[in-house]
C-alpha cells in the first residue's frame, strides 16, 4: 500500500520532477518501513511514464517523467525489458502487450459497484451510518451497492431496491446532474406523490431545489421519503465529468441537526466520492465500467 493519495503526477500521466517523487518514496518508506519495497515501487513507477502521446520514450524522458535518477531508471527499464514488459531498439523503449497481464483481465470485468464497495465500507467506518450507491433507472433510483449498519427504514433495502427519484437525496443528485431539458422532461411525467408530510410535491419548488443541488454539489433530504429519515448524497462523475451515480449516508433525523450533518457527514461523503472517481478514472482508461 502507498501513503494516502498514491504516487504523484506521473502516475496519472503528467510528468513530475524529482522532489515530489522523492518525497512520496520517503513518506512510503517511513509509513511501512521494511515492508515497503522501493525497487518494486520504482519499477511500477517506470511503467507509468508511458501513456497517451508517450508510446516511445528514451531513457532521459523516462527519468524526467518519473523523477528517478537516470541510473535507476535505466536499471528499471532493462529489467522490465528482460521480463518482456518493454521492448527497445537500444534508444527508445515502448510497452509490449504483456503489460496487460498486470491487471487488464481484472479491470475488464470490474463494475461500478465493485469499485465503490470498499470506499463505502470505509465511509461507514468513518461516520457509523449506512452508506449506499444508486444509479438512475427511468424515473427511479436503483440501489447498486450498500453497506448497512443499524436498520433505520421500515423497508429493507437490498441491491436492486428502487425508490422514486424526486424525494430521495441520491435521486435529486442524479436528476440535478442531467441536462436541464432532460431533467424538466422527467419531472413533467413523474407523479409527485406526497409520501410524508414533508415531501416536496410542487414542481416549481422541486425544480428550484434541483438547481440548488446542482450548484451545491450535494443534496440533503429531510424526512421526505420516510418520517425520521435524513439522507445526504453527493454525485460520482466518470472520466468525462458526467454524473453516473450517487452515494449517500442515511441517518436518524433526531441524531443531529441538518447543519451538524453537513459539517460531519458531508466531508466524509465527498472524500468517498472522490476516491471512487479516482478509481473509476483509472479503470475507465482501459475498459468500459458497467453500472451493474
Amino acid at each position: 500500500a502507498a501513503p494516502r493519495g498514491g504516487p504523484p503526477a506521473a502516475a496519472s500521466g503528467t510528468p513530475a520532477g524529482h522532489p515530489p517523487h522523492a518525497t512520496w518514496m520517503r513518506a512510503s518508506k517511513q509509513e511501512l518501513g521494511p515492508e515497503f519495497v522501493e525497487s518494486l515501487a520504482r519499477g511500477l513507477l517506470t511503467l507509468t511514464a508511458f501513456g497517451t502521446g508517450r508510446a516511445e520514450l528514451p531513457l532521459t524522458a523516462v527519468a524526467e517523467a518519473t523523477g528517478l535518477a537516470r541510473a535507476t531508471a535505466r536499471r528499471a527499464l532493462i529489467t522490465l525489458a528482460h521480463l518482456g514488459y518493454l521492448t527497445t531498439d537500444g534508444k527508445l523503449f515502448r510497452l509490449t502487450p504483456k503489460v496487460l497481464e498486470l491487471g487488464f483481465a481484472h479491470l475488464s470485468g470490474l463494475t461500478l459497484p465493485a469499485i465503490a464497495q470498499p470506499h463505502l465500507a470505509a465511509l461507514v467506518e468513518r461516520v457509523h451510518d449506512s452508506a449506499s450507491m444508486a444509479v438512475l433507472s427511468g424515473d427511479e433510483i436503483q440501489y447498486v451497492a450498500r453497506v448497512p449498519t443499524v436498520r433505520i427504514m421500515s423497508v429493507n433495502i437490498t441491491l436492486g431496491t428502487r425508490f422514486p427519484a424526486y424525494p430521495t437525496s441520491m435521486g435529486r443528485v442524479l436528476l440535478a446532474g442531467l441536462p436541464p431539458a432532460e431533467r424538466s422532461g422527467r419531472l413533467a411525467r413523474t407523479p409527485l406523490t406526497r409520501l410524508t408530510r414533508h415531501t416536496v410535491t410542487d414542481p416549481e419548488r422541486l425544480g428550484a431545489i434541483l438547481e440548488q443541488v446542482r450548484a451545491d454539489g450535494y443534496a440533503l433530504v429531510d424526512e421526505e421519503l420516510e418520517e425520521g429519515l435524513r439522507s445526504l448524497a453527493v454525485p460520482v462523475h466518470d472520466r468525462t465529468g458526467r454524473v453516473v451515480s450517487a452515494v449517500n449516508v442515511s441517518t436518524h433525523a433526531g441524531r443531529c441537526t441538518p447543519e451538524e450533518a453537513r459539517a460531519t457527514i458531508l466531508p466524509a461523503l465527498r472524500d468517498a466520492a472522490t476516491a471512487i472517481e479516482a478509481d473509476l478514472r483509472v479503470a475507465g482508461r482501459y475498459a468500459r465500467i458497467a453500472a451493474l
